[in-house]
């Protein structure tokens, strides 16, 4: 999975379920005023709730990327489903089963070919951050060593993540008998700077916000993480496959967005360094 899902799986089931409701075309979505957009629940730097208020690098673009089209930003957040496939079909062509409504636009979805081939109910437009992994340590574990030298520290990672799959399954299974498995990448690294584990594997956001500003306690990794499954992946925004209007001005407004700087200052705003995806190169 990256992050907290697999987002290379459950396409196939998905073609076999009827088709949502049409979106709404752009026009109409000026004539209401609002864009619903779709978040993730509980997915710090991204999006997630301080003291009943949802705050994140998302929710603070979406509502910059609502106004650039004279809208106001409805935002939903939502638990993630077993794969993002299955949160594509709830949040965007199909809807929920239980309760809820689609929104017009998900952040946060990993912009890979292979991905959106198998998913075609969905659009997958302007790419806006480069994600990746890196390790974390208390000020006393060898955050170099390669990782097999890890074995008997206290590890952590979210529950069936890469970090999690990595942590456990490489070099053998070493390292499975070391690994606690935490609900989410931002629990696991402050379990490492309130000292209740010895290292941490996360996506790069994570880290960096969680050590923003500095944590005498914690150092990051400097070397490569060898056979890690993932080099990286870009994170774009989708919307349903029949509001291409739409989807054409977001990728305008993303494009304006990053040029006039206001998307490196949201990340900035959360501790994370500004990464142009690949797909923008």
């Amino acid at each position: 999975m990256i992050g907290r899902r697999a987002f290379l799986a459950g396409g196939v089931a998905a073609a076999l379920l009827p088709r949502g409701a049409a979106a709404a075309s752009l026009d109409k979505l000026k004539a209401a005023g609002v864009l619903r957009v779709a978040v993730y629940r509980d997915f710090a730097p991204w999006s997630w709730r301080r003291d009943g208020t949802l705050v994140g690098i998302d929710v603070d673009f979406a509502q910059a990327l609502a106004a650039s089209l004279g809208l106001r930003a409805e935002m939903v957040d939502f638990m993630a489903d077993e794969d993002v496939g299955d949160d594509l079909r709830n949040m965007i062509w199909r809807g929920p089963l239980i309760g809820g409504s689609v929104a017009d636009v998900m952040m946060h979805v990993p912009y890979d070919r292979t991905f959106a081939l198998a998913n075609d109910r969905a659009v997958f437009v302007a790419p806006y951050y480069r994600e990746g992994f890196q390790m974390a340590c208390g000020i006393d574990t060898d955050c170099e060593v390669a990782p097999p030298q890890l074995k008997g520290k206290r590890l952590v990672a979210e529950l069936d993540s890469i970090p999690d799959f990595y942590l456990s399954g490489s070099f053998g299974g070493v390292l499975r008998g070391d690994v606690q498995h935490l609900p989410s990448g931002d629990a696991a690294l402050t379990a490492v700077k309130e000292g209740r584990a010895d290292a941490v594997l996360a996506t790069r956001a994570q880290v960096e916000h969680a050590l923003a500003g500095g944590n005498p306690k914690v150092k990051v990794r400097r070397g490569p993480l060898p056979a890690l499954p993932s080099p990286g992946w870009d994170v774009g925004l989708a919307v349903k496959d029949d509001s291409r209007d739409l989807g054409d001005a977001l990728e305008r407004s993303v494009a304006a967005l990053q040029k006039d700087g206001t998307l490196a200052r949201i990340l900035v705003r959360y501790g994370v360094s500004p990464k142009a995806p690949l797909a923008a190169a």
